[in-house]
């Protein structure tokens, strides 16, 4: 299997591939600084919880927007052209953070500045994508989407540099791989040839008529939203929950977004072998009861275990959802992803959000986690519903037309183009 994959990969641009990946991966890094920074910066400030959820979700919110945009922009200079502008871009708030940020409002300008990190999966991805055959795609959008790790990096660096340094250092101190990122991309990162011609308005809005397109952003919603909302905000979470040291809450939040982060492209190859519906099905399933076993606060031990078996469900979610909708969308895969990833980054927002206000209203995380569970159950529902006419459509049973093992399949499935 692993030799096939390798010549999987060469069918394509690997060193577009690896471009991506890297800009993906600290983009993400500095998307969720603020919240890795997050005990640091409260103590700091002496911040509310709400106040601490804010923070957290800011980024979030802003980078969810800014897809939308920044994905119009791949499709219509190239995904090359577009991801040199936003990491450049990205430094104006490492900056202000760094030189200028004193108090909260300003870090709250900061937060919204850097959502243009948060919209690089609209380019990222479609740049990948768009080398390589649709039957490949679950791995290949997996690999590139695996660049959510950069999250890792961010926890496990940022809060032990500001214990010594500060925090404002610490943002200072990003720019340095951010630039030495920009240089690899401007040397590697190459178009598709194939790249389709630019969408123009009436095409976006004919795809968000579509009503497919509003069920793939309720499940991004719920399986990347639950991702980066709950690992951008789960060293906060831990400290105020189990009292937690600030470096130990960072590093558990760590292990938690690695499980999630290599377990997106695991959960491309599965969901290309078994079907998409199939994997995102148990998915659901499975988030709906770890968070249900969450609210029941358990001890410290347990409670974590839950958190990073969340973690790691949710990884394979993202791949699942991210190998499903090239099959569906097709030549419209660069306007999906950025609506799709806006979705994905609006349920980001509201997780922090929504879990700081019910826990700071009833003094524990119970309730937010009974509400996050219960929105787990309806995808799963939804799902469900939605399963035998997605098959009728366009894939096979269980969501996938494959029939052999990997490496010998022929994929039947047709892209729905309405």
């Amino acid at each position: 299997m692993i030799r096939q994959i390798k010549r999987d990969l060469a069918n394509g641009s690997p060193r577009t591939l690896l471009a991506a990946f890297l800009y993906f991966d600290t983009s993400f890094m500095l998307w969720v600084l603020l919240g890795a920074l997050g005990n640091h910066i409260a103590d700091d400030l002496g911040l509310s919880t709400t106040e601490k959820g804010l923070l957290t979700a800011i980024p979030i919110l802003s980078g969810a927007f800014l897809r939308l945009g920044l994905g119009a922009l791949g499709d219509r200079i190239g995904g090359r052209r577009a991801g040199l502008i936003g990491m450049s871009l990205t430094m104006i708030p490492l900056i202000v953070g760094w030189r200028f940020a004193h108090d909260l409002p300003s870090l709250y300008a900061v937060g919204l500045l850097l959502g243009v990190a948060g919209a690089s999966f609209a380019v990222a991805l479609p740049l990948a994508s768009r080398w390589y055959p649709r039957e490949h795609q679950g791995l290949i959008m997996g690999i590139a989407g695996a660049g959510n790790s950069g999250t890792v990096l961010a926890f496990l660096a940022a809060p032990r540099l500001a214990e010594t340094l500060g925090w404002n250092a610490v943002l200072g101190l990003a720019i340095l791989p951010l630039t030495l990122v920009f240089a690899a991309f401007f040397l590697l990162a190459q178009d598709s040839p194939d790249r389709p011609p630019p969408l123009t308005v009436r095409d976006y809005a004919a795809t968000l008529r579509q009503r497919d397109s509003l069920w793939f952003c309720v499940f991004y919603s719920v399986t990347f939203g639950g991702f980066v909302g709950l690992g951008s905000y789960l060293a906060i979470l831990l400290r105020d929950t189990y009292g937690l040291a600030r470096v130990e809450a960072a590093d558990i939040a760590a292990l938690g977004v690695f499980l999630g982060s290599f377990a997106r492209p695991i959960g491309g190859l599965l969901a290309d072998r078994l079907g998409g519906i199939r994997l995102l099905l148990c998915v659901f399933a499975l988030v709906a009861t770890l968070m249900l076993a969450l609210a029941q606060l358990p001890p410290l031990l347990v409670g974590a275990g839950l958190l990073l078996g969340c973690m790691l469900t949710l990884g394979l979610g993202n791949g699942a959802v991210f190998q499903l909708l090239p099959q569906r969308f097709g030549a419209r895969i660069g306007s999906m992803t950025g609506l799709v990833g806006a979705s994905g980054g609006l349920g980001g927002f509201c997780f922090p959000l929504v879990l700081s206000a019910l826990t700071g209203a009833a003094g524990s995380p119970a309730a937010g986690f009974l509400v996050f569970g219960l929105v787990a159950g309806f995808a799963l529902v939804l799902l469900a519903g939605l399963q035998r006419g997605w098959q009728a459509s366009w894939l096979g049973a269980g969501g996938i037309a494959i029939r052999e093992p990997y490496g010998r399949a022929q994929r039947v499935t047709v892209s729905v183009e309405e």
